[in-house]
């Protein structure tokens, strides 16, 4: 199987959402249209214009998962320490975050998941960051294997901002060779 992974922008939003809706659905969250999920809406407006970058996976013209990678200024404070930033908790020391990682079930097992994270880890070391947050629903076990095998070490937890205030682990990937 042939895994495509390519930047993804407006166009691609109506494949965006059947897989993380799939998701959604197959966990039995509440789907927010307007609150949680706007910004699958809009990528464009989202992603790419705030110097962020959206991925999809395809196989055979289908996309099957999808990723964000997002950038921002370095969390200060002592590595592996959480704290509270705009009402959010954040780990400190982090310069990006991985985000939006869904891979539709059919596609699971094959590849998709793990090519999705290693593109987003690729890019952020290319880059120069140091440390990668990301944030994982507390029931998406083989995920947490996944982020596992590149370094990914728990630093907390929280309850997310999603409609369904699901329980999260805080974990952060060092990019840096730490």
């Amino acid at each position: 199987m042939s895994i495509w992974i390519r930047a993804a922008g407006n166009e691609d939003r109506l494949g965006v959402i059947e897989v993380i809706r799939t998701v959604f659905d197959e966990y039995r969250f509440t789907w927010e249209e307007e609150g949680y999920h706007a910004d699958l809406y809009d990528l464009d407006s989202h992603y790419a214009s705030l110097g962020h970058t959206f991925f999809v996976a395809e196989v055979s013209g289908r996309v099957v998962g999808t990723i964000a990678l997002e950038r921002f200024n370095k969390i200060e404070g002592g590595a592996g320490d959480l704290t509270l930033l705009n009402g959010f908790v954040r780990a400190v020391g982090c310069d990006c975050a991985l985000e939006r990682l869904y891979v539709h079930p059919e596609a699971r097992k094959v590849g998709v998941g793990h090519a999705l994270v290693q593109k987003v880890v690729a890019i952020a070391k290319s880059e120069g960051r140091t440390a990668m947050e990301l944030w994982s629903d507390k029931r998406f076990v083989d995920a947490h294997r996944l982020y596992g095998r590149f370094g990914a070490k728990v630093v907390g937890d929280r309850i997310c901002h999603d409609p369904d205030q699901s329980p999260e682990w805080g974990l952060v990937i060092p990019l840096d060779g730490s």
